[in-house]
Protein backbone atom coordinates (compact mmCIF):
# COMPACT_ATOMS: atom_id res chain seq x y z
CA UNK A 1 0.00 0.00 0.00
CA UNK A 2 1.22 3.43 -0.95
CA UNK A 3 0.16 5.38 2.61
CA UNK A 4 -0.21 8.64 0.62
CA UNK A 5 -2.11 7.65 -2.29
CA UNK A 6 -4.40 5.69 0.13
CA UNK A 7 -5.08 9.29 2.72
CA UNK A 8 -5.59 11.04 -0.85
CA UNK A 9 -7.92 8.23 -2.25
CA UNK A 10 -10.45 9.02 0.68
CA UNK A 11 -11.10 10.10 3.97
CA UNK A 12 -13.29 8.12 5.72
CA UNK A 13 -13.15 5.72 9.18
CA UNK A 14 -13.06 2.51 6.83
CA UNK A 15 -9.95 4.16 5.56
CA UNK A 16 -8.45 5.16 8.33
CA UNK A 17 -8.83 1.63 9.50
CA UNK A 18 -7.23 -0.22 6.87
CA UNK A 19 -4.26 2.60 6.82
CA UNK A 20 -3.96 1.61 10.81
CA UNK A 21 -4.43 -2.14 9.59
CA UNK A 22 -1.68 -1.62 7.19
CA UNK A 23 0.95 -0.25 9.39
CA UNK A 24 0.03 -2.56 12.00
CA UNK A 25 3.28 -2.39 14.54
CA UNK A 26 5.36 -1.36 11.91
CA UNK A 27 8.00 1.14 13.42
CA UNK A 28 8.66 1.30 8.99
CA UNK A 29 5.61 2.15 8.12
CA UNK A 30 4.31 4.10 11.03
CA UNK A 31 8.05 6.63 10.24
CA UNK A 32 6.70 6.89 6.88
CA UNK A 33 2.71 8.31 8.05
CA UNK A 34 4.26 10.20 10.62
CA UNK A 35 6.75 11.87 7.59
CA UNK A 36 3.36 12.82 5.99
CA UNK A 37 2.45 14.29 9.05
CA UNK A 38 4.76 16.57 9.60
CA UNK A 39 6.32 17.23 6.12
CA UNK A 40 3.69 16.98 3.35
CA UNK A 41 1.09 19.39 1.66
CA UNK A 42 -2.16 20.43 3.51
CA UNK A 43 -4.51 17.67 2.60
CA UNK A 44 -2.29 14.94 3.24
CA UNK A 45 -0.89 16.23 6.83
CA UNK A 46 -4.70 16.50 7.79
CA UNK A 47 -5.46 13.25 6.60
CA UNK A 48 -2.67 11.60 8.28
CA UNK A 49 -3.56 12.96 11.61
CA UNK A 50 -6.33 10.25 12.27
CA UNK A 51 -4.46 6.99 11.50
CA UNK A 52 -1.25 8.58 13.44
CA UNK A 53 -3.34 9.05 16.64
CA UNK A 54 -5.01 5.37 16.19
CA UNK A 55 -2.15 3.83 15.15
CA UNK A 56 0.03 5.41 18.45
CA UNK A 57 -2.90 4.57 20.82
CA UNK A 58 -3.06 0.74 19.25
CA UNK A 59 0.74 0.53 19.29
CA UNK A 60 2.26 3.06 21.86
CA UNK A 61 5.85 2.54 21.26
CA UNK A 62 5.93 3.62 17.69
CA UNK A 63 5.45 6.85 18.74
CA UNK A 64 7.87 7.43 21.49
CA UNK A 65 10.92 8.32 18.66
CA UNK A 66 8.41 11.11 17.57
CA UNK A 67 7.05 12.44 20.09
CA UNK A 68 9.24 15.72 20.30
CA UNK A 69 8.56 16.11 17.00
CA UNK A 70 4.83 15.82 17.20
CA UNK A 71 4.80 18.14 20.54
CA UNK A 72 6.60 20.98 18.98
CA UNK A 73 4.27 20.54 15.89
CA UNK A 74 1.06 21.90 18.05
CA UNK A 75 3.42 25.06 18.31
CA UNK A 76 2.83 25.96 14.94
CA UNK A 77 0.45 28.56 13.79
CA UNK A 78 -2.19 27.63 11.10
CA UNK A 79 -1.75 24.02 11.73
CA UNK A 80 -4.72 21.81 10.80
CA UNK A 81 -7.36 21.68 13.64
CA UNK A 82 -7.41 17.70 12.78
CA UNK A 83 -3.79 17.74 13.74
CA UNK A 84 -4.68 19.33 16.88
CA UNK A 85 -7.24 16.85 17.92
CA UNK A 86 -5.57 13.98 16.72
CA UNK A 87 -1.86 14.64 18.36
CA UNK A 88 -3.95 15.26 21.55
CA UNK A 89 -5.85 12.53 21.88
CA UNK A 90 -2.69 10.28 21.29
CA UNK A 91 -1.52 12.33 24.10
CA UNK A 92 -4.13 11.25 26.11
CA UNK A 93 -3.60 7.55 26.11
CA UNK A 94 0.10 7.09 26.20
CA UNK A 95 2.98 8.20 28.94
CA UNK A 96 4.60 11.21 28.50
CA UNK A 97 8.49 11.19 28.50
CA UNK A 98 9.56 13.40 32.02
CA UNK A 99 11.49 15.59 29.47
CA UNK A 100 8.35 16.34 27.81
CA UNK A 101 5.66 17.13 30.06
CA UNK A 102 6.13 20.77 30.72
CA UNK A 103 6.09 21.59 26.97
CA UNK A 104 2.90 19.61 26.82
CA UNK A 105 1.25 20.84 29.97
CA UNK A 106 2.09 24.51 28.25
CA UNK A 107 0.39 23.65 25.08
CA UNK A 108 -2.48 21.89 26.51
CA UNK A 109 -2.95 25.30 28.61
CA UNK A 110 -2.71 27.29 26.06
CA UNK A 111 -5.21 25.51 23.95
CA UNK A 112 -8.19 25.17 26.23
CA UNK A 113 -7.94 28.94 26.87
CA UNK A 114 -8.06 29.76 23.35
CA UNK A 115 -11.75 30.57 22.32
CA UNK A 116 -10.90 29.44 18.70
CA UNK A 117 -10.09 25.91 19.56
CA UNK A 118 -12.84 23.45 19.01
CA UNK A 119 -14.32 21.48 21.67
CA UNK A 120 -12.69 18.39 21.08
CA UNK A 121 -8.87 19.79 21.46
CA UNK A 122 -9.87 21.23 24.32
CA UNK A 123 -11.62 18.22 26.01
CA UNK A 124 -8.60 15.83 24.65
CA UNK A 125 -6.36 19.15 26.57
CA UNK A 126 -8.40 18.49 29.68
CA UNK A 127 -7.71 15.06 29.72
CA UNK A 128 -4.08 15.46 29.29
CA UNK A 129 -3.68 17.57 31.85
CA UNK A 130 -5.65 15.57 34.32
CA UNK A 131 -3.40 12.37 33.38
CA UNK A 132 -0.41 14.81 34.11
CA UNK A 133 -1.85 16.06 37.66
CA UNK A 134 -1.13 13.12 39.19
CA UNK A 135 2.39 13.18 38.82
CA UNK A 136 2.45 17.11 39.05
CA UNK A 137 -0.27 17.87 41.75
CA UNK A 138 0.59 21.31 41.74
CA UNK A 139 -1.37 21.79 38.62
CA UNK A 140 -4.64 20.97 39.78
CA UNK A 141 -5.55 24.57 41.04
CA UNK A 142 -4.93 25.79 37.86
CA UNK A 143 -6.74 23.24 36.00
CA UNK A 144 -9.64 23.91 38.23
CA UNK A 145 -9.78 27.39 37.59
CA UNK A 146 -9.35 27.05 33.86
CA UNK A 147 -12.30 24.76 34.32
CA UNK A 148 -14.28 27.14 36.02
CA UNK A 149 -13.58 30.01 33.89
CA UNK A 150 -14.77 27.79 30.70
CA UNK A 151 -17.52 26.74 31.78
CA UNK A 152 -19.82 28.99 31.24
CA UNK A 153 -18.62 28.95 27.71
CA UNK A 154 -18.24 25.57 26.52
CA UNK A 155 -20.73 23.14 25.05
CA UNK A 156 -22.37 20.05 27.09
CA UNK A 157 -19.17 17.65 25.79
CA UNK A 158 -16.58 19.66 27.45
CA UNK A 159 -18.95 20.57 31.02
CA UNK A 160 -19.13 16.62 30.87
CA UNK A 161 -15.50 15.82 30.95
CA UNK A 162 -14.72 18.74 33.20
CA UNK A 163 -17.41 17.69 35.96
CA UNK A 164 -15.94 13.94 35.69
CA UNK A 165 -12.23 15.73 36.33
CA UNK A 166 -13.28 17.67 38.50
CA UNK A 167 -14.99 14.75 40.68
CA UNK A 168 -11.71 13.16 40.61
CA UNK A 169 -10.15 15.98 42.00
Amino acid sequence: MNIREALLQEHSRQQCEKIVGYIGNSQERFNELVQLFLNDEYRVVQRAAWPLSYSAIAHPRLVKSHLKKLVNNLRKKGIHDAVKRNTVRLLQEIDIPTGLQGSVMDICFSLIEDPGEPVAVKAFSLTVLHNLSKQHPDIIPEIKLLIEQQMPYQTAAFKSRAKKILAEG
